[in-house]
């Protein structure tokens, strides 16, 4: 019984870390998501704003207001970049937290059959006890049977 009181505790350990990865990829999911609508934040903006200076294509612009709007819509495009990598970023962590969850529910299934396997065995040794009891009080009663004979 020992045994298992040690794989009862070790099962506990396992079911809190289980939870803790499963908290962990929804955090990182979370994450994850918050990224992605903000890139698409900054890309519909950058569409917003290019179709608008789209429309005043056929209007005479000084240089410098060109040169401007070019400048941000390049910065925008930096932003874009920026913020995609962060969105990578986030689909790594996430695929982490996926695979911490995987292995340490593996972990806790493991486990979970060893202790059914201990269990039975414990079952079949108390079966064989209860036998050899049976068997060996049978043996007593016979013996007594044939001495009184």
């Amino acid at each position: 019984m020992n045994a298992l009181n040690a794989l009862t505790v070790a099962i506990e350990a396992a079911v809190r870390k289980r939870d803790e990865a499963r908290r962990v990829l929804q955090d990182a999911q979370a994450a994850q998501q918050g990224a992605r609508a903000q890139l698409d934040q900054i890309e519909g903006y950058a569409r917003e704003t290019e179709a608008r200076w789209g429309v005043k294509a056929d209007a005479a612009m000084k240089p410098e207001v060109l040169y401007h709007h070019y400048q941000f819509m390049g910065r925008l495009g930096h932003a874009v970049g920026i913020q995609a990598g962060v969105v990578d970023h986030h689909s790594q962590r996430v695929e982490a937290a996926r695979q911490a969850l995987l292995q340490a529910e593996l972990r806790l299934a493991s486990l979970r059959r060893l202790v059914d396997k201990r269990r039975q065995e414990l079952e079949r040794a108390e079966m064989r006890r209860d036998q050899k009891q049976t068997d060996e009080r049978a043996a007593l009663q016979y013996r007594s049977a044939g001495q009184e004979h």
